[in-house]
């Protein structure tokens, strides 16, 4: 499993998405359009997985009057997100742990970039949950991460993604099994599953915004 309090690991991180994440720039885009579909100008927005700060300042960036909350269980990454940041940390309030040590809020939208994937599925709609229960009625709320079907060619989409990260200069240790070793290693669902998840929830109407190799991303709203 990525240790996200391994140096290394921080040290790399701010690079590693953009290679091998297709499209990573534009999903952080099309994510604050979705979130801006019902929060306000001034709105308040929940970042749960928010360590290393990337979307966090994508976000700050473009939406000035937006305050965020931001939930990461790891200390390390959480202080390269307060990097990342700089001056825009102003807006943000950070806190080391999982969703059920966040404020209660209530919150505007809420966002969920690259991080459920770590999550066993046994946690998956308790976590989801905890999340919807922080959020205002109406709010948006958008996940992306590794999400595959089950079967035979589960293999071969995990194949593609280290393909796409490689031509970016992103290396999977083959002497560790490569990218399918991660497939295995990660509580990887089938988008049946997810969708079933986001509805067990207590989230409504979930529509699928991204799809990009082996990663699926949605909206839907609480």
């Amino acid at each position: 499993m990525i240790g996200f309090d391994d140096p290394a690991t921080v040290a790399r991180y701010a690079d590693n998405p953009p290679r091998v994440v297709p499209g990573f720039h534009d999903l952080q885009r099309m994510t604050r359009l979705l979130l801006a579909e019902t929060a306000p100008v001034d709105g308040q927005i929940l970042v749960v997985g928010a360590g290393g700060g990337l979307e966090l300042r994508a976000f700050a960036e473009a939406q000035p009057l937006w305050r965020f909350v931001g939930v990461d269980p790891s200390a390390a990454m959480l202080k390269l997100a307060r990097l990342t940041l700089g001056s825009l940390g102003e807006r943000a309030e950070l806190h080391q742990g999982y969703i059920a040590t966040a404020p209660e809020g209530p919150f505007d939208a809420a966002s969920c970039l690259l991080t459920l994937h770590f999550v066993p599925e046994a946690a998956r709609v308790a976590t989801l949950a905890e999340i919807r229960r922080r959020l205002r009625p109406g709010a948006a709320f958008v996940v992306a991460h590794h999400s595959l079907p089950e079967g035979h060619l589960r293999d071969s989409w995990l194949d593609r993604f280290a393909a796409f990260g490689a031509e970016k200069g992103a290396a999977f240790d083959a002497a560790r099994g490569g990218a399918r070793a991660l497939g295995r290693q990660l509580p990887i669902l089938p988008p049946e599953t997810e969708l079933v998840h986001l509805l067990e929830a207590g989230f409504r109407d979930p529509q699928l915004f991204y799809a990009a190799f082996t990663f699926r991303g949605w909206v839907a709203h609480a």
